[in-house]
């Protein structure tokens, strides 16, 4: 049994060294000229000696060496971290063992105290520093040469969001400022401060405590280590415990800031009774005081979940009377603790858009950055100011700030084209200056919004082969898929498919972890029309499927199956891994249930098919299905003969279905001196006898079907057009059951609707997958017919007959 000494050591004692086997100690003095600062026991009237009799000596046991003091350990870990939970280690006592360590004290305490205060009372010092070194200068001095050459890529995800709250003198009420405290404490002072804290114990008092805590929030940095592995620092935190419910709401923000600035690990328990404590006081604090409590924890690296919802509740009634820097501070807020009632956004936005002339860019950028990271959207007419506003900044607003009103345009799918053209004005001629992540969310949004601005694009690729070892798997992925999903090749091509793949190929490992990077990066390769075999051998073998089917949280099931389909079809002399057939087939039925219920009804392809049925002459000539079940989209296919002549191929249409339609011989046949009288109301030049015979069998039949009020509907030039008439022009001439035949030696056809998503934003570039799938439609002997959304939407408006024109024009026009 030993009792602790109080002493002061030189400053240049950093450490004792640790004994091999616990020695004996003897109870000794403390002069008063040594111990000078130690709280004096009023009763006393030792004036030059006393004995310090705080420590219990049943409660406490203190090993130490004699001889520890007579060489400094001047060992520097060059892997310390700034905010180690190492520096402060707790544990869970169930003996009263010592546990020895090199290089450090232990501390043992009694088994009659509590678990809580054996959480914060029993400590191991794990680390040696000298007092002259700090945890910013190892880190500095340790990646030196590094951040000279990759400054650039530099990111702090803690300081950069939060850019945007050291430009209003009013942030400074509502977050935390690491520019307000000082590092001006003594070492001597604040040995003092622990003496003060070992001899008064229990009797510590809630103004002393925060007094203490603030006071050694002063300490130099390089201390803050040794500080917070004090065994007396831990008793303060421990009473600090004790007596948090004595505490004034402005004495807990300054415990918290102190907690701040001492650099107390995040994963530390006392943090979770503060957290409690300030649940608790939510409804006796202000605004500006929530703002500041949940600042704090965000820069203490804490998930509060409890203290924000409580927060956000208070918020929401109280949302009326946010001024500009609360609303931006909330968003924020809100955005890193990534959830939040919907009820409370809504009414976030039209303040927000009430606020937004007087928001500056980099709070444009915080706010953007807070609703992507919640999940929340705004609406077209907030986002098309944003997009106003910033455009006419793009040279002032930091790129960080930039790209996080980037992901909210992506987030919301709404183009602006003004900003978007900015962008690529402003960014090509700074890309050096833009990390790699930065660089790399650009170039997404553009793939998310279907914008092809190749000066942008050109620069973003000239850019990546050089800074490929500061690319993640993630990034690789992304670039990958931007220029695959655009349909774009830059003219650096070469270089820049073939470092990015030799990237993927060494980071195997890394996309093992992350499969769903692995198959976007080889699917934009497909869409490029590259195929690294290798690594889609791997990507198709059992071992990465089981992989990607059961451990992903993604549903890589449709990439697989792309992807293989793709293989199948251009490259022919692949003899690598294959999906399995169950697979494939799964996966069709859950494409084709997926088209049936969406893509097919929808009113445009609607229209095609029945007319198509119209003009051929039943629904066994054309097939509403996916030729190409991976490709994710539907055909109408028609086959025609070599003369033109509707070709019946329609399996699905039984044999009992088409017995049942009856085939007579009615109406006349199409000829061009028709199609022209229907098309511009008069015949052509040359009065054939062929025309006449048209215009009498057809005033016959009207006159059957009409009667006498046929003649008022005959032009004078021209046929009377009825939906008689066209029934009669586009009704089948065969008499007989048409016979299915072999699809050998025709014309197969591939109609297809298009639709604007199927292109790149305001022009007529396709994007990569459906590139991809028509070039494999050729590849299998098929000829797209496309109609074009800007010609197909608008003629579905119009009269039938306009219609029926242009789909026989669109279809007989391919034999030629």
């Amino acid at each position: 049994m030993a009792t602790l000494i109080c002493r002061r050591f030189p400053r240049t004692v950093s450490k004792a060294t640790a004994f091999s086997s616990p020695a004996k100690c003897s109870r000794k003095k403390i002069s008063n000229e040594n111990c000078k600062d130690c709280i004096q026991d009023p009763d006393s009237k030792e004036q030059n000696t006393r004995t310090v009799e705080k420590f219990n000596p049943v409660e406490y046991r203190v090993y130490y060496n004699p001889f520890a003091y007579t060489r400094v350990k001047n060992t520097v870990y060059q892997h310390v971290r700034e905010d180690s939970e190492e520096d402060l280690v707790e544990h869970n006592y169930s003996s009263t063992g010592v546990k020895q360590i090199q290089n450090m004290y232990s501390v043992t305490c009694s088994r009659r105290l509590s678990s809580t205060k054996n959480t914060f009372l029993e400590l191991t010092f794990d680390k040696s520093v000298p007092l002259s070194t700090s945890v910013h200068t190892l880190k500095r001095e340790e990646k030196e040469g590094e951040v000279q050459e990759s400054d650039v890529e530099a990111y702090n995800t803690k300081e950069d969001p939060r850019t945007f709250q050291k430009l209003r003198p009013e942030y400074r009420a509502l977050c935390f400022d690491n520019s307000e405290g000082s590092r001006s404490l003594s070492v001597e002072e604040g040995d003092r401060i622990l003496c003060e804290v070992a001899v008064l114990k229990s009797s510590l008092t809630s103004e002393r405590i925060t007094d203490s805590f603030c006071k050694l929030s002063s300490l130099p940095v390089e201390q803050l280590v040794i500080v917070r592995s004090d065994a007396r620092f831990a008793m303060l935190c421990r009473y600090s415990i004790e007596n948090i419910h004595l505490f004034s709401v402005d004495q807990l923000l300054n415990i918290l800031k102190a907690f701040v600035h001492l650099g107390i690990p995040s994963a530390h328990s006392m943090l979770n009774a503060y957290e409690i404590e300030f649940c608790r006081r939510v409804w006796d604090m202000n605004l500006d005081q929530l703002l500041l409590v949940a600042d704090l924890w965000r820069v203490l690296g804490c998930s509060v979940p409890r203290y924000l919802e409580i927060m956000l509740s208070f918020v929401n009634l109280h949302w009326k009377d946010l001024t500009l820097p609360q609303l931006v501070q909330l968003i924020y807020v809100i955005g890193e603790g990534r959830k939040v009632s919907q009820e409370l956004m809504l009414k976030l936005e039209p303040l927000l858009l009430s606020y937004l002339d007087l928001v500056n860019v980099e709070e444009i950028g915080a706010i953007c950055l807070g609703f992507f990271k919640s999940s929340n959207g705004l609406s077209e007419h907030v986002m098309r100011k944003i997009g106003d506003k910033v455009s006419t900044k793009m040279e002032e607003i930091s790129f960080f700030a930039l790209v996080n009103v980037l992901k909210m345009f992506r987030y919301t799918h709404i183009a602006h084209l003004h900003f978007l053209k900015c962008l690529g004005e402003v960014v090509p001629q700074h890309i050096r200056s833009i990390g790699t992540q930065g660089v790399m969310h650009i170039a997404l949004a553009c793939s998310a919004l279907h914008y092809l601005d190749q000066r942008l694009l050109n620069a973003i690729a000239t850019a990546v082969p050089s800074r490929i070892q500061y690319c993640r798997s993630k990034d690789i992925a992304k670039f990958l898929w931007t220029f695959g999903s655009l349909n774009y090749e830059p003219p650096n091509a070469e270089e820049f498919y073939s470092s990015l793949i030799e990237e993927i190929r060494k980071r195997l490992y890394e996309f093992e972890k992350f499969p769903e990077h692995f198959l976007t990066s080889l699917l934009a390769l497909a869409y490029a029309q590259q195929f690294p075999l290798d690594l889609i051998d791997l990507a198709l073998s059992d071992r990465f499927v089981k992989l990607a089917t059961g451990g992903s949280t993604f549903d890589l099931k449709k990439d697989l199956f792309t992807l293989d389909g793709s293989v199948g079809i251009e490259c022919l002399n692949y003899k690598g891994s294959r999906l399995k057939p169950q697979l494939r087939q799964e996966v069709t039925e859950m494409l084709w249930n997926f088209a049936k219920q969406d893509i097919c009804v929808k009113p445009e392809v609607l229209e095609a098919f029945t007319l198509l049925e119209t003009i051929l002459g039943g629904s066994h000539y054309v097939k509403k299905h996916m030729i190409l079940p991976h490709t994710r989209s539907i055909d109408l296919e028609v086959h025609l003969g070599i003369s033109g002549k509707p070709i019946p191929f329609n399996k699905n249409v039984t044999e009992a279905a088409l017995s049942n339609r009856e085939m007579k011989a009615t109406g006349v046949y199409i000829t061009d001196d028709l199609m022209g009288q229907l098309l511009k109301g008069k015949s052509r030049a040359k009065n054939s006898v062929d025309s006449k015979e048209v215009k009498l069998e057809s005033r016959i039949m009207e006159q059957k079907v009409m009667g006498p009020k046929c003649d008022q509907a005959v032009f004078s030039k021209g046929v009377p057009l009825t939906e008689h008439l066209l029934n009669a022009l586009t009704t089948c001439q065969e008499q007989s059951l048409p016979q299915l035949k072999e699809d050998t030696g025709v014309l197969k056809l591939a109609v297809q609707v298009s639709h604007r998503n199927h292109y790149c934003y305001a022009s007529k570039h396709l994007l990569g997958l459906h590139s991809l799938k028509r070039r494999q439609l050729l590849q299998l002997g098929y000829t797209v017919v496309e109609l074009p959304y800007w010609e197909w939407f608008p003629l579905c408006r119009r009269t039938r007959s306009e219609k029926l024109a242009y789909l026989h024009h669109k279809l007989f026009d391919t034999l030629n």
